[in-house]
């Protein structure tokens, strides 16, 4: 399990935020925490600390009056550390070239292939052409509808019509070099993970994935890395002591390297 370090950028600052509480009308969001640095600082700060393949997220829809201050923020920390981080938020074909020669390993897309509800393969079929498999990761983030995940988009604030099960999994894998996968009932809140969505993507996914979402403690990790057997990734937002959480990085980073935290050894 490695540790996939996330710097999330909403009205042009570097903040943590309650994931289902986004929304495009006003710009707003319930705040965890917001950074008196910039996002090439953090960019800086994972990697100098050796932590690739983290991912910048731009929180702001593309019609915002805020876009463009968190573009240029996602673009100076893609430049800060180039081939370091993938990027995602609003990215379509026509802006992904911008985005991979600022310095990102992969573009991250979700609104684009999954719109009005459904999934589009002629356009997921257009991003390939655009960049090619090995550049894109697909952002499968959901939240729950009954028993079911289902698949969510423009900042996750509407539903889709595509489950999130072995079936779309297996699919779409043939068409990305990675998932990322948040699990928005439980993103920024740091109060335990989704296990019955972690157990599936431990299960189900053979290309490399990513999860975030509810981590707050070590007991979460060391359930995520069962329940995923080892092969799931971990995203940590408002619980890390330097977003105004309590999780140290050095000992988070040490957990995912498999060494001794907090007096025992994992």
């Amino acid at each position: 399990m490695k540790f996939r370090p996330c710097i999330d950028i909403h009205n042009g600052k570097v903040k943590q935020i309650v994931g289902g509480s986004l929304t495009d009308q006003g710009n707003k969001a319930r705040e965890n925490f917001v950074s008196s640095q910039d996002a090439p600082y953090f960019a800086r700060l994972y990697r100098d600390k050796g932590l690739k393949g983290g991912h910048i997220i731009l929180l702001n829809s593309t019609q915002s009056e805020f876009y463009q201050k968190t573009k240029e923020q996602a673009l100076e920390a893609l430049s800060a550390a180039p081939g370091w981080f993938q990027a995602g938020g609003g990215i379509t074909p026509r802006n992904a070239e911008e985005f991979l020669r600022a310095g990102a390993s992969h573009v991250i897309v979700t609104s684009y292939v999954f719109k009005d509800g459904q999934l589009h393969y002629d356009r997921l079929k257009e991003l390939l052409e655009a960049v090619g498999r090995r550049h894109l990761v697909l952002d499968l983030s959901c939240r729950r509808k009954g028993e079911d995940y289902y698949i969510v988009t423009d900042r996750w604030q509407n539903y889709t019509e595509v489950r999130l099960n072995g079936e779309t999994i297996e699919k779409l894998s043939k068409s990305c070099d990675e998932f990322l996968i948040h699990a928005v009932d439980v993103e920024g809140k740091a109060a335990g993970i989704e296990e019955k969505l972690a157990g599936m993507l431990g299960k189900e996914c053979r290309i490399p994935v990513t999860y975030a979402g509810g981590v707050h403690n070590f007991d979460d990790l060391e359930t995520l890395r069962r329940l995923g057997g080892g092969r799931i990734d971990v995203t940590i937002g408002s619980a890390l002591e330097i977003f105004g959480g309590n999780m140290k990085l050095e000992e988070v980073i040490r957990f995912c390297n498999g060494q001794r935290v907090s007096g025992k050894i994992i």
